[in-house]
C-alpha cells in the first residue's frame, strides 16, 4: 500500500520538527506517551511540565471522533489524568463495528481557549492536485466539513500563496487573525509536501494571542517515499487500525517484504478462523476474499494477505510456512481449509514459487494433519503444471487432503469447494501441457459464440444479470452506430487514429502492427517474450526496437526471431536511442521505483513517444501525477506504474503481459477478438484474458492500468477508446474498491456517450463486511468514504446501465450472455480461426518442464548453490555455521565429501597452520617476494609461488604417504624399507632437514605428533615411519621426520582408521593429490602474507646481487 496512517505523536513531531512559518507555533514537542509498562517516575522526570500544568489526556490509535465517544479527558492535573487511565487503559472497547484494546495514550498541555479561536484544516491529495480544507468554527461539533468548508484546489506543481489562502479560505475568519492563519497554512502545505503527507487533518487548529496550537491531528503518509525521506521521518512505526491487534508475524512478513522486489502482504483478521488463505497477485487477492464473505466465509476468513512479483523460493517458504504456523496453533471443531489461489501469472514461475510452499507442507505435515486442514490449490501461468503436480504428490505422500485445479476451472471456484457450496470434482479436466506451442493449434477451426467451453469446473446455469438496458436478439446494427460487422485475418485490422502533438490529443489507438517499442531496462526475458508474441501474429518485424540501459556502454544483445538469432541494439542513453530510431513511439519502462520518474519525464521531452508503460511499483504519488501532469500537456499515454502493461492481440503486447505463449495461444491472443477490456490488476487481466477466450471469440485489447491510487490513464480513458473504435463490439471493465472513476462509466453509458455494452465488476465488496479497516494489495484499494466502496459502485454502475453481475464467480456468465446477445443480433459475426506459426520453445525452458535432456558438460558432488542457500556435499551453508564446523569441517565437506569427527577437523585445521610458513628464504616465498617486487598483483605473485611447489619443495606429503604405507603394506620391515630405497638409489621422502635435526627438533612435527597419539584411534603407519626415522637419525642426524613425512603419514592414518572411508577411498585421496592439497593449501597463506608485506614495505624491483652468483664460463680458445 502507499498511504498509511501515522499515529498522532508521530504526527505532531514531523509538524514541529519540519514546519517552517513566522506563526508561533505553541507547545512544540510538549506530549507524553503513555501505556501500561509507563514508569510515570520517569515521565515525570522527562516531562516536569506534567507536575506544573493542566493536562489532557486521549487515546492515541487512530481513532477517530474522539471527543464525541468520550475518550479525551481535559483540563486534569497529573493524579486526575491517572484516575481517567485507571478505567480505561488496557481495557477492551466498542467503537462502530471494531472492537479492540486501548493501549497507547497521549498527554499534552491544555490550553485554555474560546470557541471562535477554534478552526478546522485539512489538506488532502486528488489526482489533479491537492484540495485544502478550511472552516472558522473548528472543534467536536465541526459537522460535515465537505458541506462546510471553504475548498481551495492547489494544482499539481503550483505553490500555494498566502493570498490564495487569505481570498479563497478566510472570508469568515476575523481580520485580526487572517495573517497568522494565511502564514501557517502555507507552511503546513509546504510542510505537507516536502514529507510526501497525503492527508494531513487538525481539527481544532487554535489560534490566539500567543500563538497557533495544533490540538488534534490526523494524518497519512505515502510510504513509497521512504527512499526520499528517509532523514526526514526516521524510523516510522506504523500503528494497526483500531480493532486489529498488530502481530510479529505481520511485522515479520513487512520486514521480508521490504528486503524483496517481490510483494509480500499479510494481514490477521481473526487468528482462530478456519479459513486461511495463500493467493499470488493483490487483484486476486481481494477476489479471493470477496468470494469467501459472499459465500457467508466472513466470519471465519482468518487473514487477508498476497504474494507477487515472482518471489524467490525461500521467500515463498518464509511466507507459507508463517501462515502455517499461524493456522496450527488452534483447533477448529469443524476443521480448517487453506486457500492457495491465485490468477494466471504473467511472469511469476509457479513451479518455483510452489516449491517453496511445498516445502512448508513438508515441514508442517504433522501439525496439518492434527488440526484437520483440507487444501484447495487453483493457479496457473508459467511451469503451473509442473507447480501442480508437485503439489498433488505432496498430498498424497503426506497425506493431507490436497485438491489441485487449473486454468480450466474458474478462479474462484474452490472457494465454493473448500466451504461446501460446490462439489469437489474426481477428476479435474486438465488444459493442454505448457510445451503446447511447440506445434501448432489447430484443432479446433472456428470459434463458435455459443458451443465454447464454460470457465467453470462444472455447467452453471447463466447469470441474474439485470442491466437498465438489455440487447434483444434480431436488434439491428444500426441502433449501434459505432459496431460495424467485420471479418480478421492475421492483417486486416482497422485502426483508428488520432493526432498527437503540443495540443495534448490523445491516439485512439495505442498500439498497431507498426508499433515500435523502446525498452529501458535490461530485461531479456520480457523482450524476447515480446518478440515471440510478434512472430505468433505473425508481424513483419520485431516491435522492440531498441533496449535503454544505462549501467553499460553501447552494444548489442543477441534474441530470437522465430528460429533465427538476431541482433538488438542497446543504448547507454535515450537520446541516443530515440535519434537512431525514430520510427519508435512507445516507451516500455522497467526502470526501478527510484528512476522511473526521471526517465519517464525525459522520454516525454521526444514527441515522437505517445504511449509510456511503467512497470515499476512504489513510485511515489506526488511524483505519479507530475507525470501525469506532464503527459497530459504532451499528449501522451501513460500506462501504469504497478502495472504488467497490455495486450493488443495480432498487433503488440508490453513486456510480460499475457504470459509465456503456452497462455498466449490457449487464450487465442495471436489474433484480435470482438472484446476489450480494462483492469487495474496485472495478474487479472491475465484472467480476463481466460475468461473472454471461453466465453466469446477472444480480445481485442486489454489494458491493465496498474494498481495505484493515480495511475496515468483511467477506466474511463479506455473506455472511451473503446467506444471510438469500430472493431471493438463489447466492453469489460474490472473494477475495484477505492476511487470513483467507475462512476463516471456510468454516466458515460446513462448519458449515452458510451453505446457499446458494458459489462462491469469492482472487486472489493468484502471490505465493507470486515470491522476494521484492511489495506488490500494495491495502494488504491482502500476505500475513504462509503461512496467509493465496491458495493456502491456496483450498484450505481448497475442503476447506471452497465451490466453487473452478482459476483466475480458470475462475471463470465454476464460476458457470454452479452456477447451470445451480440452474435444473434448480427452484430457480432465470429471469424474461422487462423492458426499461428510455429515457434520453437527456448533450450532452459524446454529442459525445466523436463521435455528434453542432454548430457551435462560438468559433473560436480560438492557443491551446489542453485538453491535459496549454498549447500556444501549435501549439507546447507546455515547448517555448516550452526555446527560450528570451521575450516577443517569445511574442507573435509569440498573434499572429502564426508563429515569428519571432531578431532579430523582440528587435525586439518592444524596442518594449515603448521604449514602456513616457513620464512622468505624457500623458493616459494621467495619467487612469491621477487614477483610482487616486480610490481605484479596479488594472483600473479601467489601463482608464481605456488608453481614452485614438488617433490623438491612441499610436495612430498603425497610420496610420503605413498612410500611409507606401499611398505608397510607389503609387509617389510622398517630396515628392510631403508635398505631397499638405498639399493634402489631413491629418496625417502619426508625424511631429512636442512636446518633440524634429532638434536634440534621441528617443534611443528612435535605439535602435531603430540595431537595425534591423543586423538587418533590408531597412527600403525605413523608408529612405522618412526621407527624408521630411529633408523636414518642413527646414520646422520637431520635425516628426521621431517613435518612433510608426518602431515603425509599421519592422514594416511586419519583416512583409514577416522571410520568414514573404506580402505579403497583412503587409498585413492592419497593416490590423486589430496594431500598436497593441505601444503597448498596452508602455504597460499605464507605466499598472500609475503605479498602484503612486500607491498606494505613498498620494496622496488628486486635484482639478485653479483657477488651471489658464480659465473662460470668456458676460457676463451685460440686456433
Amino acid at each position: 500500500m502507499s498511504a498509511k496512517a501515522i499515529s498522532e505523536q508521530t504526527g505532531k513531531e514531523f509538524l514541529y520538527k519540519h514546519i517552517c512559518t513566522s506563526a508561533a507555533v505553541q507547545n512544540r514537542f510538549r506530549y507524553a506517551h503513555v501505556t501500561t509498562e509507563t514508569d510515570w517516575d520517569r515521565l515525570v522526570q522527562d516531562h516536569p511540565w506534567l507536575l506544573s500544568e493542566r493536562l489532557v489526556v486521549k487515546p492515541d490509535q487512530l481513532i477517530k471522533r474522539r471527543g464525541k465517544l468520550g475518550l479525551v479527558g481535559v483540563g486534569l492535573d497529573l493524579q486526575g489524568v491517572r484516575d481517567w487511565l485507571k478505567p480505561r487503559l488496557m481495557r477492551e472497547t466498542t467503537i462502530g463495528k471494531a472492537k479492540g484494546i486501548l493501549k497507547n495514550f497521549l498527554i499534552e498541555p491544555f490550553v485554555p481557549h474560546k470557541q471562535d479561536e477554534e478552526f478546522y484544516v485539512c489538506i488532502y491529495a486528488a489526482r489533479e492536485g491537492d484540495w485544502v480544507l478550511f472552516h472558522h468554527e473548528g472543534g467536536v461539533d465541526v459537522g460535515d466539513v465537505d458541506a462546510k468548508a471553504q475548498k481551495l484546489l492547489v494544482a499539481v506543481d503550483d505553490k500555494l500563496t498566502e493570498e490564495m489562502v487569505t481570498q479563497q479560505l478566510l472570508s469568515h475568519v476575523p481580520q485580526s487573525r487572517k495573517e497568522v492563519l494565511a502564514n501557517f497554512i502555507v507552511g503546513l502545505f509546504n510542510l505537507y509536501e516536502d514529507l510526501y503527507f497525503t492527508y494531513l487533518e487538525i481539527n481544532p487548529l487554535v489560534v490566539t494571542q500567543d500563538g497557533v496550537y495544533v490540538l488534534d491531528m490526523a494524518a497519512k503518509i505515502d510510504v513509497t517515499a521512504d527512499f526520499i525521506c528517509k532523514a526526514k521521518w526516521g524510523d516510522v512505526d506504523f500503528p494497526p487500525p483500531f480493532g486489529r491487534e498488530a502481530y510479529p508475524e505481520e511485522a515479520y512478513i513487512a520486514d521480508l517484504d521490504a528486503k524483496s522486489g517481490a510483494s509480500l502482504k499479510l494481514t490477521i483478521l481473526n487468528p482462530r478462523g478456519r479459513i486461511w488463505t495463500m493467493v499470488a497477485g493483490g487483484g486476486a487477492s481481494v477476489v479471493y476474499s470477496d468470494t469467501i464473505c459472499d459465500l457467508g466465509g466472513v466470519d471465519e476468513l482468518a487473514n487477508y494477505g498476497e504474494y507477487s512479483g515472482a518471489p524467490s523460493e525461500q521467500q515463498t517458504y518464509d511466507y507459507a510456512k508463517t501462515i502455517l504456523s499461524l493456522m496450527t496453533r488452534e483447533k477448529h471443531k469443524e476443521g480448517k481449509v487453506l486457500i492457495i489461489g491465485g490468477s494466471i501469472a504473467n511472469f511469476t514461475n509457479v513451479a518455483a514459487t510452489f516449491k517453496g510452499i511445498v516445502r512448508a507442507i513438508r515441514d508442517f505435515q504433522a501439525p496439518l494433519k492434527e488440526h484437520e486442514v483440507s487444501i484447495f490449490v487453483r493457479r496457473g501461468g508459467p511451469n503451473y503444471q509442473e507447480g501442480l503436480r508437485v503439489m498433488g504428490e505432496v498430498g498424497k505422500t503426506t497425506g493431507i487432503p490436497i485438491h489441485v485445479f487449473g486454468t480450466e476451472t474458474h478462479m474462484t471456484a474452490i472457494v465454493g469447494m473448500a466451504l461446501g457450496h460446490r462439489p469437489i470434482p474426481n477428476q479435474p479436466p486438465a488444459d493442454a501441457h505448457t510445451a503446447n506451442f511447440l506445434l501448432n493449434s489447430n484443432s479446433s477451426a472456428a470459434t463458435p459464440a455459443s458451443s465454447r467451453t464454460a470457465s467453470f469446473s462444472e455447467p452453471k446455469a447463466a447469470a441474474d444479470v439485470t442491466p437498465a438496458k438489455k440487447l434483444k436478439p434480431g436488434v439491428p446494427p444500426a441502433l449501434y452506430p459505432s459496431c460495424t460487422l467485420r471479418t480478421f485475418s492475421a492483417t486486416g485490422l482497422t485502426e483508428p487514429k488520432a493526432s498527437v502533438g503540443s495540443s495534448g490529443v490523445k491516439a485512439t489507438a495505442l498500439f498497431s502492427r507498426q508499433s515500435k517499442a523502446l525498452v529501458w531496462g535490461m530485461q531479456t526475458r520480457a523482450v524476447q517474450g515480446m518478440m515471440d508474441f510478434d512472430y505468433v501474429c505473425s508481424r513483419d518485424a520485431p516491435s522492440v526496437a531498441a533496449m535503454v540501459y544505462p549501467f553499460t556502454g553501447d552494444h548489442k544483445q543477441k534474441f530470437y526471431w522465430g528460429h533465427k538469432e538476431i541482433l538488438l541494439p542497446v543504448y547507454k542513453n535515450m537520446a541516443d536511442a530515440v535519434r537512431k530510431h525514430p520510427e519508435v513511439d512507445v516507451l516500455i519502462s522497467f526502470a526501478s521505483l527510484r528512476s522511473a520518474y526521471d526517465s519517464a519525464m525525459e522520454t516525454m521531452q521526444y514527441p515522437q513517444i505517445h504511449t509510456i508503460a511503467i512497470i515499476a511499483e512504489g513510485i511515489p504519488e506526488a511524483l505519479t501525477r507530475r507525470l501525469i501532469k506532464k503527459a497530459d500537456e504532451k499528449g501522451v499515454t501513460i500506462i501504469g506504474p504497478a502495472t504488467v502493461g497490455g495486450i493488443k492481440p495480432g498487433c503488440f503486447k508490453i513486456g510480460n503481459t499475457g504470459g509465456m505463449l503456452d497462455n498466449i495461444l490457449a487464450s487465442k491472443l495471436y489474433r484480435p477478438g470482438s472484446v476489450a477490456y480494462v483492469s487495474r490488476s496485472g495478474g487479472m487481466s491475465n484472467e480476463l484474458n481466460n475468461i473472454i477466450s471461453r466465453t466469446t471469440d477472444g480480445v481485442y485489447e486489454g489494458v491493465a492500468i496498474g494498481g495505484d491510487r493515480y495511475p496515468g490513464s483511467t477506466f474511463m480513458d479506455h473506455v472511451l477508446r473503446y467506444q471510438d473504435t469500430p472493431d471493438v463490439k463489447m466492453i469489460v471493465v474490472l473494477g475495484e474498491i477505492g476511487g470513483a472513476e467507475e462512476y463516471k462509466i456510468g454516466h458515460g453509458v446513462a448519458e449515452g456517450r458510451i453505446t457499446k455494452p458494458v459489462v462491469c465488476w469492482c472487486i472489493g465488496t468484502c471490505a465493507t463486511m470486515f470491522s476494521s479497516e484492511v489495506q488490500f494489495g494495491h495502494a488504491g484499494a482502500c476505500a475513504n468514504q462509503a461512496s467509493e466502496t465496491a458495493v456502491a459502485k456496483n450498484q450505481a454502475l448497475r442503476e447506471g446501465g452497465v451490466f453487473v453481475p452478482k459476483s466475480f464467480d458470475e462475471l463470465g456468465d454476464a460476458i457470454r450472455s452479452v456477447y451470445d446477445d451480440l452474435v444473434a443480433s448480427g452484430v457480432i459475426v465470429p471469424a474461422k480461426e487462423v492458426p499461428p506459426p510455429t515457434v520453437p520453445m527456448d533450450y532452459s525452458w524446454a529442459r525445466e518442464l523436463g521435455l528434453i535432456r542432454k548430457p551435462a558438460s560438468f559433473m560436480t558432488s560438492i557443491c551446489d548453490e542453485r538453491g535459496q542457500e549454498l549447500i556444501y556435499a549435501g549439507m546447507p551453508i546455515t547448517e555448516v555455521f550452526k555446527e560450528e564446523m570451521g575450516l577443517g569441517g569445511v574442507l573435509g565437506l569440498l573434499w572429502f565429501q564426508r563429515r569428519l569427527p571432531r578431532y579430523a577437523c582440528q587435525f586439518i585445521e592444524m596442518c594449515l597452520m603448521v604449514t602456513a610458513d616457513h620464512g622468505p628464504a624457500v623458493s616459494g616465498a621467495h619467487n612469491t617476494i621477487v614477483c610482487a617486487r616486480a610490481g605484479k598483483d596479488l594472483v600473479s605473485s601467489l601463482t608464481s609461488g605456488l608453481l614452485t611447489i614438488g617433490d623438491r619443495f612441499g610436495g612430498a606429503l603425497d610420496a610420503a604417504a605413498k612410500q611409507f604405507s606401499g611398505a608397510f603394506d607389503s609387509g617389510l620391515l622398517p630396515m628392510e624399507f631403508v635398505n631397499k630405497m638405498k639399493k634402489e638409489g631413491k629418496l625417502i621422502m619426508g625424511i631429512g632437514h636442512r636446518v633440524k635435526s634429532i638434536n634440534n627438533p621441528d617443534m611443528r612435527v612435535q605439535i602435531l605428533k603430540d595431537f595425534v597419539k591423543q586423538h587418533f584411534p590408531a597412527t600403525q603407519l605413523l608408529d612405522y615411519a618412526l621407527e624408521v626415522e630411529k633408523i636414518t637419525t642413527s646414520k646422520k642426524p637431520n635425516l628426521i621426520l621431517n613435518v612433510d613425512g608426518f602431515i603425509g603419514v599421519a592422514f594416511v592414518d586419519l583416512l583409514r582408521t577416522c571410520g568414514g572411508f573404506t580402505r579403497d577411498e583412503a587409498d585413492e585421496f592419497v593416490e590423486i593429490g589430496a594431500l598436497n592439497g593441505i601444503f597448498v593449501l596452508g602455504r597460499s597463506m605464507g605466499f598472500i602474507g609475503h605479498y602484503l608485506d612486500q607491498k606494505r614495505l613498498k620494496q622496488g624491483l628486486y635484482r639478485h646481487p653479483w657477488d651471489d652468483i658464480s659465473y662460470v664460463l668456458p676460457e676463451h680458445m685460440t686456433m
